[in-house]
Parts: C-alpha cells; sequence; structure tokens
C-alpha cells in the first residue's frame, strides 16, 4: 500500500522502536484526581503497569516491570507525586503490596477496590458448582456485588451478607481444615472481609469509579494489537507497548 519494500518497511518500524516516546507534562499529573491503577502480563516475568485518569482517560504512566511488586510500584507512585500527581481516590485491585506502596506514597488517598475483581476472585474460588449450601448462598451473594448503585443497594449487600456470615460460620469452622470446601468458603468469605472497608468509596463520590473496566477494555484492545507483532525482540516489544499508549493519549 506504501510503496516501499519489505526491507524498507522493517528499517522504518525499527527506527520508531528504537525511540522513546515524549514525556507527558506535568500540567495533566496536576489536574488528574481519580486514578485507575493495574497491571496485566504478557509473558510469566513481563507486566505492563498503567495509570489512567478515570475522567480524561488520558495514561497517566505506563512501565513494563517483572511483576506488581512493592520495590517495582513503589518508585513509579514516588516518580509521579514528586511530578505533581497528588490523586483524590484510586481505583485498584487487593493485590497488597500495589495497595502498601500507595498508601506510602499518599498516605490520605482513597482506595477503591475494584468490584469486578473482588466477584471474579470470589467466583473462581467458590468454583461454578459449590459443594456446600453455603457456598452456593455465597456465590449468588457475589454476583450482586457489581450491581450495587445506591446507598440502599449497599445496605441490602450488607445485611445479606452479614446474614449469611453470622450463619455458617460455626459451620465452616466444623468442616474438616484441609477440605476443597473449607478451603474455597474461608478463601471467599476472607476476600469479602478484607474488602468491606473500601468497596463502596464509590457510591458517596460518583468520580470514583467502581471498577477498573475501561483500563480492562483497553488491555484488551492492546494485546488484540500486540498479538500482530509477537515476533518481536524484547526491547522492541517493550518500546512498542509505550509507543501504543502514548499514540493512545493522542487520540484521546
Amino acid at each position: 500500500m506504501s510503496g516501499y519494500s519489505e526491507t524498507k518497511l522493517h528499517r522504518i518500524k525499527n527506527i520508531w522502536l528504537s525511540q522513546k516516546p515524549s514525556a507527558l507534562s506535568c500540567g495533566i499529573y496536576q489536574k488528574s484526581k481519580y486514578i485507575l491503577f493495574d497491571g496485566t502480563y504478557f509473558h510469566k516475568n513481563g507486566c505492563l503497569a498503567i495509570l489512567m485518569d478515570q475522567r480524561t482517560r488520558n495514561i497517566l504512566s505506563y512501565t513494563y516491570i517483572d511483576k506488581e511488586s512493592y520495590h517495582n510500584v513503589y518508585p513509579i507512585l514516588r516518580d509521579l507525586k514528586e511530578q505533581g500527581l497528588h490523586p483524590k481516590a484510586i481505583t485498584t485491585d487487593g493485590h497488597r503490596f500495589v495497595i502498601q506502596a500507595i498508601y506510602d506514597v499518599w498516605p490520605e488517598v482513597l482506595i477503591q477496590r475494584c468490584l469486578y475483581h473482588i466477584q471474579r476472585q470470589g467466583l473462581q474460588w467458590l468454583r461454578v458448582y459449590p459443594r456446600t449450601e453455603a457456598g452456593k448462598e455465597l456465590r449468588f451473594i457475589l454476583k450482586r456485588i457489581t450491581s450495587i448503585r445506591s446507598e440502599k443497594d449497599k445496605l441490602v449487600f450488607l445485611t445479606v451478607y452479614s446474614d449469611w456470615y453470622y450463619k455458617n460460620r460455626d459451620f465452616i469452622k466444623r468442616l474438616p481444615r484441609n477440605s476443597v470446601a473449607n478451603i474455597d468458603l474461608k478463601k471467599a468469605m476472607g476476600l469479602i472481609n478484607n474488602a468491606l472497608p473500601d468497596m463502596f468509596h464509590y457510591i458517596d463520590d460518583p468520580f470514583i469509579a467502581s471498577t477498573t473496566n475501561l483500563l480492562e477494555n483497553f488491555y484488551s484492545q492492546l494485546k488484540h494489537h500486540y498479538r500482530s507483532h509477537r515476533g518481536l525482540s524484547e526491547k522492541h516489544k517493550i518500546s512498542y507497548l509505550k509507543w501504543f499508549c502514548y499514540l493512545k493519549n493522542n487520540v484521546n
């Protein structure tokens, strides 16, 4: 279509992939108050960690790291703070090292736990066909999480979950410690209990996202396009991912 030879097209591609996109201006960071944070893996030892502005959909940071660990995430957040980023709220999944890094950089920030991550992880632990009646009931409760929109919905959920908890906690304690049912129920129950303090900030502030779905959708687009370039070297792959994020901002 371009009229160029295949060799010249490869040279053009390599020239661009050998360069880095320009940095964002500090003014963008200062205006961003509602943030999404999540990471996605491209290989076992490769994770693209992104912070996105919830309201403008601009990507504020895109860093390729080996995994979502405290020591990888903390420097990213610290540098963003030094450049002027002071968010009111960050919506993220339940990765405890990421949450600790966020609080160490911004002690006063609100962390909203992604409802979709809670629901997905809980349903995975309970399995499609739970082995107990308590598991079936908890699976039904988890399916309602992402439909909570108001204070009334929140109170109904808390009441239903509290009733389930006090009705079944003694039964769960009596289950054999190493049984599948016991392990599944305790994992799902612990997930909800740990997330409850940070599950419903979005009800009080409508600008806070209840899920990271906006960022998940972007990752789906990115991986769809990346699959056409899977032969890239590791260096060029990382450059390609960064250019994709940079150009996405320009489209916005």
